[in-house]
């Protein structure tokens, strides 16, 4: 008999990028490098998986805006584009390295991988990444969330529970659309949690959430287990905290695995390295410098950067899954036995880190889940939905605000520089508001279309990402661009269906330009 259980948790998000006026769009790289560098990895060791009966679980959270993207005709055009300009690269990389044994030997194993990546893509699963991963949970391998609908920073909405309401409920519905089932858990966007959030999930039919550790510690009362349990909350869904210790373990920047001088540096591309003219062969001129994705060194500890050695990388991975897994069962062997039921260890961690920011990240993860499988019997994986299912008396307990960025609560967020957005995102939720009651009965599809096209534009608005890219100065000038574009947008149909006007070119280029989640209910505002 198992002592304890883990819950995995990978979080795959991407903010809404779409951008038709542009052949070629920088930011639209994100998601590019995403499927190519996590997804289809990710996915290859999945199927692997369940080819082999692997008795595994895994929880993953498909935020609704990737979802969207990754199921856009026109993205799917492009990261096509993007990964035959991999291939290509990688092939006149083969031909430029010929006279560098290490370094071509390098070039061939990419080459390979971005072929390979490219035939996955376009020929194994027709480019449809979300239908891709609903099979693999029809499989039981794992178990797929969903997450507020643009990934809205719901605390500070809290003066509009209608634009909370809103973001979850559309989240819910175009869960349902991809997947053809609801879903039971949710991921609060940036894990931030206020009172009254809960009944709002309850009325979604959603059945359980997660928050980070301070945000159940510190909450009414004391819970009897600490984070090692789910709690019910006061309206019904369960609540999970996130596990520290076995997230830090992995993605600290300072103690984590991802730093091993073995492992692949980041930043060393050839796409920085190599002269513009030559990399300009393949890749267009957009005028500045773009990652390609094929990198020859690895992280080494100094400036100095060593050729990456693929064979000490997998070495390294093998030797960090066969520590997590010793670190898991000694964690749940102390859990058990203190505590009187058995513990629940939750760790959640961004998708992206497996592939994308860390090269060897999801060979690890296959590493571990096989030892998990069948090297120890202290531990079984599951997901909270299964824990609850086999637990369903729980203590009951209030949470606390919170949040799983800096300090805890709304400053990255909530900050001077990015502060001057919520006037105007709380003035067009008021109006949304008033508009969807306003014309609540309208039969004119005109006046639907452009309730539907100003809930997108709200929506986008409110991405959590713009304010965070804002108080990292990272890509600030695009999330301060897009925050104003969409309320400006907004704001002109609301002028429009307030005077009663009917500017079908005006509506359509919106609708041309933020085209997700085409069965939107507007109503959700009322």
């Amino acid at each position: 008999m198992h002592k304890g259980s883990l819950a995995l948790l990978l979080h795959a998000h991407l903010p809404w990028v779409r951008h038709p006026e542009h052949d070629e769009f920088f930011e639209e790289d994100w998601l590019y490098e995403a499927i190519t560098e996590t997804y289809i990895p990710l996915l290859k060791i999945l199927r692997r998986l369940v080819a082999e009966k692997v008795p595994v679980k895994l929880t993953f959270t498909m935020t609704p805006s990737l979802c969207a993207m990754l199921r856009d005709p026109m993205l799917q055009d492009r990261a096509e584009r993007y990964l035959d300009r991999g291939v290509e690269m990688s092939r006149l990389e083969l031909e430029r390295t010929e006279c560098d044994s290490r370094v071509n030997e390098l070039a061939k194993f990419y080459h390979a991988m971005l072929t390979g990546a490219r035939d996955f893509y376009t020929k194994e699963i027709g480019r449809d990444v979300v239908g891709a991963f609903a099979q693999l949970q029809s499989d039981g391998i794992i178990e797929i969330i969903t997450c507020a609908a643009t990934h809205g920073f719901l605390p500070l909405m809290e003066q509009f529970p209608e634009a909370m309401r809103a973001q979850v409920f559309i989240g819910r519905d175009y869960y349902r659309d991809c997947f053809g089932r609801d879903p039971q858990g949710i991921w609060l966007p940036e894990c931030g949690y206020i009172p009254g959030i809960d009944r709002i999930l309850q009325e979604a039919n959603l059945r359980w959430f997660v928050v980070d550790a301070h945000g159940l510690m510190y909450g009414e009362p004391r819970p009897r287990f600490a984070i090692y349990s789910p709690y019910f909350t006061p309206a019904g869904p369960a609540v999970i905290a996130r596990d520290r210790e076995s997230s830090k373990q992995v993605w600290s920047a300072r103690e984590g695995y991802p730093g091993d001088p073995a492992y692949r540096d980041f930043y060393r591309d050839i796409g920085n390295d190599l002269p513009e003219e030559y990399l300009h062969r393949v890749f267009p001129n957009i005028g500045h410098r773009r990652n390609t994705g094929i990198k020859y060194h690895r992280i080494t500890g100094s400036e100095h950067k060593d050729i990456y050695n693929r064979g000490w990388a997998m070495g390294a991975a093998d030797a960090h899954a066969g520590d997590f897994l010793r670190a898991r069962i000694g964690q749940i062997e102390h859990l058990r036995s203190i505590l009187p039921v058995e513990p629940l260890v939750l760790s959640p961690f961004d998708a992206e880190l497996f592939g994308h920011w860390w090269f060897e990240g999801p060979e690890f993860l296959d590493l571990f889940l096989r030892k998990a499988a069948y090297d120890q019997s202290v531990f079984r994986l599951t997901t909270p939905s299964v824990y609850l299912s086999e637990n369903p008396t729980l203590q009951m307990v209030s949470p606390s605000p919170s949040s799983w960025g800096n300090k805890g609560y709304w400053e990255v967020w909530l900050d001077r520089c990015n502060s001057w957005i919520y006037p105007h995102l709380h003035a067009a939720a008021a109006r949304m508001t008033a508009d969807a009651r306003k014309h609540a009965k309208t039969r004119s599809k005109f006046t639907q279309r452009t309730l539907k096209q100003m809930a997108r534009e709200l929506l986008l608005a409110q991405s959590s990402d713009w304010a965070f890219l804002m108080k990292t100065g990272t890509a600030t000038d695009y999330a301060t661009r897009r925050t104003k574009d969409h309320i400006l947008r907004f704001t002109k149909l609301h002028e429009m269906l307030a005077a009663g006007a009917r500017d079908e070119p005006l509506l359509a280029a919106c609708e041309a330009r933020d085209n997700l989640f085409p069965d939107i209910d507007w109503k959700y505002y009322i």
